[in-house]
């Protein structure tokens, strides 16, 4: 709970720091838990924008399995070089995020290896789920909890959780107005594709939804709202000056989101996840 932050924003805001880790985000833990349970000889392929694609290539190299990796060219060059370290063979895609998933899937079926898409695969939202369960420790009762939705993992994960686990608690998902493909879809049920993304915030800049993901999204998240590049620039700031914790766009998503409803949230506790670092 941060008390310096909850004077400036008028409610009392319960951070999740997933930073602190070899990946500097939360995706670690879901990976971790799908190599935990690959089949001894699994090569593991997948597309990201650079923070999955360490989470995956940390829980692989953890396993003892090959992690194969394709991302856009466009990619920031840091986190290309973070997944090459964790052991990983990063393939460029001409393209966004989107390609790389394709290509990711092309490869997967030619060369014989495990297909991994984020937001698919129960594996990755058991581990993404697993925040919930800490956030759940908390001794007193959660009003709200706000969820960055990418492709969905995280939030599958968590809502599944905290549905069970903590009913009256309210669960609102947040993306960014210039990728509101998932908010689309958590809305009308439709799996069509959204194009071209415009955001800060690559980790939630997916422009094809996931079934999956979509499906428990629906049956859980009460709400979801879209904030603008600026509303996440200034959750990142005040992250930094008030909890002195270093967010990227994506992971300052949450209490952007909340920034967002902060008249109706006035006086609740409200708890966020800070998903990643890797700015």
């Amino acid at each position: 709970m941060s008390e310096a932050l909850g004077e400036e924003v008028g409610f009392r805001p319960l951070l999740k720091v997933e930073t602190l880790n070899p990946v500097r985000c939360f995706k670690g833990r879901g990976g971790s838990v799908l190599a935990a349970q690959a089949a001894p000889g699994d090569v593991l392929a997948c597309a990201s924008a650079g923070n999955f694609g360490q989470g995956v290539a940390y829980g692989a190299r953890t396993a003892g399995l090959r992690c194969v990796v394709y991302a856009s060219d466009a990619a920031q060059p840091d986190k290309l070089a973070r997944m090459r370290a964790l052991g990983a063979d990063v393939r460029l895609v001409a393209g966004d995020f989107d390609a790389a998933k394709d290509a990711a899937e092309a490869a997967a079926a030619e060369e014989g290896m495990r297909s991994i898409v984020d937001g698919r695969e129960p594996e990755i939202a058991l581990g993404a789920g697993t925040i919930a369960r800490e956030l759940t420790a908390w001794p007193e009762p959660i009003d709200a909890v706000v969820i960055p939705v990418g492709n969905g993992s995280l939030a599958w994960g968590m809502t599944t959780w905290l549905a069970a686990h903590s009913p009256e608690t309210e669960l609102i998902g947040v993306g960014p107005t210039g990728a509101p493909m998932m908010e689309h879809a958590w809305r009308t049920g439709s799996l069509e594709s959204f194009g071209p993304t415009d955001t800060v915030a690559d980790g939630l800049a997916a422009r094809v939804p996931v079934a999956e993901a979509v499906q428990a999204l629906r049956g859980t998240l009460h709400r979801f709202v879209l904030v603008d590049d600026d509303r996440l620039g200034d959750a990142m700031a005040l992250l930094a000056d008030r909890c002195g914790v270093i967010a990227e766009p994506s992971g300052a998503a949450g209490l952007a989101g909340a920034l967002a409803l902060r008249q109706e949230l006035t006086g609740r506790t409200v708890a966020f996840p800070v998903t990643g670092s890797n700015v």
